[in-house]
């Protein structure tokens, strides 16, 4: 990519997903100087259509030597700065499917554009300056948001939520820094540092650092979402809780045990968090070759779930089997699911609870009935509350790139203080200051390399 910073040159790409006998739209996106040139070689706009910025023309794409018809078209034309790139920008609407759309992108490739890397449309809008690197993010995880609270997170850094605090953490360093830089060059024409001020200053940076830090789990968990496996003996009713949690009729059921021989799994979206929901195989001892397999394939699901929900049957209660489970399980957060309460009487019930010291949370649940779902999904929130992974009422989360900044900020910061706590000289204070302040900057891309863009922008898709 880093030939691509330099050369200016005019790129082009599909933008749209490319899916046989599918989409009613395909869009080529083409950004550069050479833009509009393209545009009006391939493109015929019938009539006296004004070709003005930000107009939509209808007409044909045609063969610009053999003028064969390639197909019919809407052309959108965006000029500098006002575009997404701040370059001039053409976006040929085609018909959907493959053949037009590849069929444009091809001719506009011959009449002098590149073919776009991977982001290079949104690398160019933060080379110049029509978005920082936060946003930049935001775009990718708005494209790839799970759920309607992860598309929403992302669009709060969008708007710059994110960039805004950062920014204002920068500069209050710089601020600091200046102060400190100045008494060394002017000594004795200025007055002493308020070291006090100084040290109120950095207290009050380094508890919002902490303070962003704490989202890169809620980022994290927005984007990736959460694996939850369901486990338990055989029978027990796994598959029939899966399909009243999913409405859907995934999983097999029937009332012969050993039914599930691999893991089924499910998505689903709880308290606008995606959850990949995986029905295990019955765990038990078994002769049978194709069970024993699926037993150790719910074993492994289990050992790397983020969450256990531990399967019991309500008539035989807490079983030893069931308590072998739970030893294998108990190093991951674990939702006990008492399942067919419906069949067992309330005090029956109430007395196997208390007698069950562990897991601590319990749900009563009649997966048969749809029964419990409800107070299953509310223990998962509650779950991942008390983690501190979902904090309440945050428009931000960070992910793992900026988390890695904020990091080596926070450490700086704290060798600060603990420079003027030791009482050394003001040229100490301002190593570690140098060091947070280049961190901050790296999180908005206000001091960035280019292999750094280089591994951000490679993970976007072609054509933004």
């Amino acid at each position: 990519m880093s030939q691509t910073l330099t050369t200016g040159t005019t790129i082009a790409a599909i933008a749209t997903a490319i899916v046989p006998q599918q989409g009613s739209v395909g869009i080529v996106r083409v950004s550069g100087t050479q833009a509009i040139a393209i545009a009006r070689a391939l493109f015929h706009a019938p009539g006296s259509q004004p070709w003005e910025t930000h107009r939509i023309l209808y007409g044909y794409i045609r063969h610009p030597q053999t003028q064969q018809l390639v197909d019919e078209a809407l052309l959108l034309i965006m000029k500098a700065p006002r575009s997404y790139t701040r370059e001039d920008v053409v976006e040929f609407h085609c018909h959907g499917g493959i053949i037009a759309v590849q069929q444009v992108l091809q001719l506009c490739v011959e009449q002098g554009a590149r073919l776009a890397q991977p982001g290079e449309f949104t690398l160019r809008a933060f080379l110049n300056g029509r978005l920082d690197l936060t946003q930049a993010e935001s775009i990718a995880d708005l494209v790839g948001a799970k759920s309607p609270q992860a598309a929403q997170t992302a669009l709060a850094g969008l708007q710059g939520k994110l960039a805004q605090p950062i920014r204002q953490l920068r500069v209050t360093c710089l601020d600091i820094l200046a102060e400190i830089e100045a008494r060394i060059d002017f000594e004795e024409d200025l007055p002493p540092l308020d070291e006090e001020v100084v040290k109120a200053q950095l207290e009050q940076v380094l508890a919002e650092v902490t303070r962003i830090l704490a989202t890169a789990d809620r980022g994290e968990l927005l984007r990736t979402g959460l694996k939850v496996a369901i486990v338990g003996r055989p029978n027990v009713g796994k598959s029939s809780l899966l399909n009243a949690w999913s409405r859907s009729d995934r999983a097999i059921v029937t009332d012969l045990p050993g039914t599930t021989r691999d893991v089924v799994e499910s998505h689903l979206v709880v308290g606008g968090i995606p959850i990949q929901v995986l029905d295990t195989a019955g765990i038990r001892e078994t002769a049978d070759m194709v069970e024993k397999i699926g037993v150790e394939r719910s074993r492994h699901a289990a050992s790397h779930a983020d969450l256990v929900l531990l399967t019991i049957d309500a008539q035989a209660g807490w079983t030893p089997d069931d308590e072998e489970i739970y030893l294998q399980v108990q190093h991951r957060p674990v939702i006990l699911v008492i399942n067919k309460m419906d069949l067992v009487a309330e005090d029956r019930l109430k007395l196997l609870q208390s007698k069950i010291q562990n897991p601590k949370s319990k749900i009563l649940t009649a997966a048969a009935r749809n029964q419990g779902i409800d107070a299953l999904e509310k223990a998962i929130l509650a779950a991942v509350q008390s983690g501190d992974i979902l904090a309440a009422n945050l428009d931000l989360a960070i992910n793992q790139r900026q988390a890695e900044a904020l990091t080596r900020a926070q450490i700086s910061l704290q060798q600060v203080q603990a420079t003027i706590a030791d009482r050394l000289p003001l040229d100490f204070w301002t190593i570690d200051l140098r060091g947070a302040i280049q961190a901050l900057g790296e999180i908005t891309g206000e001091e960035v390399t280019e292999s750094v863009l280089d591994r951000i922008f490679s993970r976007f898709c072609i054509g933004k």
